[in-house]
């Protein structure tokens, strides 16, 4: 509901704080006084009015801002508009919007104090609030609104959800397949090709490190006549040669053991030079032994030449298109091709799976658009049983408000995806099977909500109903038995009571009152009174319920009634005109409701005609 809204700087009005009930609330007051610009403030607030916003601000002000705060309670609701601000908020939060017009002609609007974007405020403007009077963005006169509603009176729901599942599914599939077969012929030219690569890497038998250890073999091979002539050279001097080092060695280590014995401080120096030796000469011993194993195979050289070439090339070929994982573990050239023909193996797998895919899935295909046409048709025909006992039930409550010829209808098409065909042409008669191929998410049909105001005359789409009087009626008459289907909270009327007398006044108000299901109106000094008699469909309802009206047939019934009151201040060229919003309980409500009736000419035989009024109402 609107708890609070707040105006300032808007047009006539300086600075207004407006705190609503949670039923009926009604606003009255002198034509020009300004009761359609508070409306205009909560359309502006919302995103729901356009045009030059800045022509709006009051002279002599920088910026006009209007401030609304709203309570949520549904917790369907709140998810949703907490999906569209883009906001954690829980049943229960306040939801605070506020809007700045300012006179370079920008503005900008947050809610809950976060910048929003109008889109996004404009979608939570059509789950919070419905403004009739105005036609453009209306929640009902929406075909889409009204199948979904249309749906929640039949209890269809279910249906529907299924439905929405089923068709889902059922398009993933078609989107698939017809991904397969148009990229069949590219699909076979890169299984061919990845096949060939890994034939090519499979033949040549990769193992991770070889090419290190082929690389280091080449080096050896290739340098084996110098390695063994300087390594024969380094074990001549160490041992063969006339003064090798080793026998010089052996020779300082004897004289030092002599030594040694003489005095026993160079002892430890004497075992550190005979160690010595002793380590040269085993050197020397391996030396040797690696001098004559060093042997030259040219054959072995060749053969080690010719699968290098063959590594480098598969590296340069494929290496670049391994996978990073594998590059950055290693760096090994060998170990990038290797992880690339995992990559290509997935890949080729896949590959054949979906041809095999293309066949399996024009069966499933089959089977889940027999299923869907299953299901459409129980939605259609539930839908089509729930458009037959809402039919009667509007018509009555159309008469009910004046509108004794009006009838009420809900059309069917055939609805298909890109169907382009204009809802004002469709008939109730139009009964065509829908292949599933044509579904929308929402089922085989389309409806529209249509009504014929006047004998003689086609029926028309209510988005076509050009009366803002006549389509408040009407929009008061559906919103009366789809009150429990309608979740949207707010319910504002504008334009209600056009053209109608006192007695439709009295009806209407009963039925705005019972729409806002807040229980009996108690005036002051009058006692409330209990109806024996049954209530109709729309007495369960709970809707908060905003409304202008100029009679007072219709504002004795609003648990909050404020005055909307014009007023010239100051004096000379320092006059303004200021909007002024009171709240009227007790003697000043009588008063107001005495004017609505007799004018300026109250008398106490008006003062009990509304006293009268005011019983009415609580009965």
């Amino acid at each position: 509901m609107l708890r609070e809204l707040h105006i300032s700087n808007l047009a006539v009005i300086e600075d207004v704080t407006i705190t609503f009930a949670a039923g009926l609330n009604c606003f009255t007051g002198q034509t020009g006084a300004g009761k359609s610009l508070i409306l205009g403030a909560l359309e502006i607030l919302l995103g729901l009015r356009g045009g030059a916003l800045d022509e709006m601000i009051r002279p002599g002000a920088e910026e006009a801002r209007v401030s609304g705060v709203f309570e949520l309670h549904d917790a369907d609701i709140t998810a949703q508009i907490a999906q569209a601000a883009d906001q954690a908020l829980h049943p229960g939060d306040d939801l605070l919007v506020t809007r700045k017009v300012f006179a370079s002609g920008r503005s900008s609007v947050s809610i809950n104090g976060h910048p929003a974007a109008g889109a996004m405020v404009r979608r939570v403007a059509e789950l919070l609030v419905d403004v009739h009077g105005q036609h453009d963005h209306q929640y009902l006169l929406k075909p889409s609104n009204q199948l979904l509603i249309l749906d929640a009176f039949g209890q269809t729901m279910p249906l529907r959800a299924r439905f929405h599942e089923v068709h889902g599914e059922l398009r993933a599939l078609r989107q698939r397949h017809a991904e397969l077969s148009a990229s069949r012929t590219l699909r076979q030219q890169q299984l061919e090709l990845y096949e060939f690569q890994a034939d090519e890497i499979d033949k040549a038998d990769l193992r991770e490190g070889e090419l290190a250890e082929l690389r280091a073999r080449h080096v050896l091979l290739s340098n084996v006549q110098r390695i063994k002539r300087e390594a024969g050279t380094a074990h001549a001097a160490l041992y063969e040669s006339e003064g090798a080092v080793i026998e010089r060695l052996q020779m300082i280590a004897h004289v030092l053991g002599d030594l040694a014995e003489l005095d026993g401080r160079i002892k430890e120096t004497a075992e550190q030079v005979r160690g010595a030796a002793l380590t040269l000469q085993e050197s020397a011993y391996e030396l040797g032994r690696y001098v004559d194993g060093l042997e030259l195979d040219p054959g072995e050289l060749a053969q080690i030449e010719e699968r290098l070439n063959a590594l480098n090339r598969l590296a340069a070929k494929y290496a670049d298109h391994g996978g990073a994982a594998a590059k950055s573990a290693s760096g090994d050239a060998i170990a990038i091709v290797l992880q690339y023909r995992q990559e290509i193996g997935e890949q080729i797998a896949q590959l054949r799976g979906q041809d095999e895919d293309v066949s399996t899935l024009k069966n499933r295909i089959d089977a889940l658009a027999g299923k869907l046409v299953t299901i459409g048709g129980e939605l259609t025909a539930g839908r089509k049983a729930a458009a037959a006992r809402i039919r009667p039930l509007i018509e009555t409550q159309m008469r009910e408000l004046g509108m004794g010829e009006a009838e009420f209808d809900v059309a069917f098409e055939t609805a298909g995806e890109g169907n382009e065909t204009s809802p004002a042409k469709l008939e109730d008669s139009h009964d065509r099977a829908c292949p599933a191929g044509d579904a929308g998410a929402s089922g085989l049909d389309r409806t529209e909500m249509m009504v014929r105001t006047n004998p003689g005359q086609p029926a028309r789409p209510l988005r076509k109903i050009a009366s803002g009087g006549e389509l408040s009626r009407i929009m008061l008459a559906i919103k009366s038995i789809l009150a429990q289907s309608d979740r949207i909270s707010v319910l504002v009327f504008d334009e209600i009571d056009a053209n109608i007398g006192g007695r439709m006044g009295t009806v209407i108000g009963q039925k705005l009152r019972r729409l806002a299901g807040q229980g009996d109106v108690v005036s002051p000094g009058l006692r409330r009174k209990k109806s024996a008699k049954p209530q109709p469909p729309e007495a369960a309802a709970s809707h908060q319920v905003l409304c202008i009206t100029h009679l007072p047939q219709i504002a004795a019934f609003a648990q909050r009634h404020f005055r909307i009151a014009k007023e010239v201040v100051g004096k000379g060229a320092n006059k303004e005109t200021r909007t002024t919003v009171t709240m009227l309980d007790g003697k000043p409500r009588i008063e107001e409701l005495a004017e609505m009736l007799a004018g300026k000419d109250v008398t106490e035989t008006t003062r009990r005609q509304v006293h009268e009024l005011l019983e009415t109402a609580t009965v």
